[in-house]
């Protein structure tokens, strides 16, 4: 994460075509050949801020409380941390517009948040169909069944069994969801609005999950 830090403060302060890897190197205190190493170019260096920032949201539809609905738990995730003060300062979304702003300007920087989105968007669908699987399963498991535990005491657990395969429809929801909150990040970055109030990311991604209100969530029995 230093070496993407290094990178990112070099973009902001210099430009991307003016920072070189050799450049960015030096500013993280390693040989070049050591960054080469973990990176095959200058833009693949700041991916792990992209993909934290995006792991930040993820994570918190997973920690969402219990109680919430799937497109509550999105939106709790949205003002936990799309909103200043919620472990990104004001100065840092700052540093997010540029980045974001440098994206849409280089193709090759525009492959690396484009690839970032997209694997979180395959985890956000995990993350989705776990919840309703979860939830689910507490439900349905409330009231004691003899003949279930009979079977259970003669055959033991096995293990924990492999995750069930996501359904294309949460993998519609999640790219959905996923859109609604890069397309609300990318609109508010090439604006000069500040991060909070009617024209924040938050807001802008809040105004975009409506597209799932009408969503269903569950198979149809």
């Amino acid at each position: 994460m230093e070496i993407a830090r290094a990178a990112a403060a070099l973009f902001v302060r210099r430009g991307l075509r003016a920072t070189r890897a050799e450049d960015i190197a030096q500013a993280a205190g390693i040989a070049p050949r050591t960054f080469y190493r973990y990176f095959a170019s200058k833009e693949e260096a700041v991916a792990p801020l992209y993909a934290a920032g995006a792991q930040r949201w993820t994570q918190a539809v997973r920690e969402a409380p219990a109680s919430l609905s799937v497109l509550e738990a999105l939106r709790h995730a949205v003002s936990e941390t799309l909103t200043p003060g919620f472990g990104v300062s004001a100065s840092a979304w700052e540093w997010v517009r540029t980045l974001i702003r440098l994206a849409d300007a280089s193709p090759a920087l525009r492959k690396v948040w484009a690839e970032v989105c997209q694997a979180e968007e395959g985890a956000l669908a995990e993350i989705l169909a776990h919840r309703l699987t979860t939830y689910a399963t507490r439900d349905n498991v409330s009231q004691p069944d003899p003949a279930r535990d009979a079977d259970s005491a003669s055959n033991p657990d096995p293990g924990p069994a492999a995750p069930a395969p996501v359904p294309p429809r949460l993998r519609f929801a999640a790219a959905v969801a996923g859109a609604a909150i890069r397309v609300a990040v990318e609109s508010w970055a090439a604006t000069t609005e500040p991060p909070t109030g009617a024209n924040g990311p938050a807001t802008l991604a809040l105004r975009n999950l409506d597209a799932l209100a009408h969503f269903t969530w569950e198979e149809a029995d």
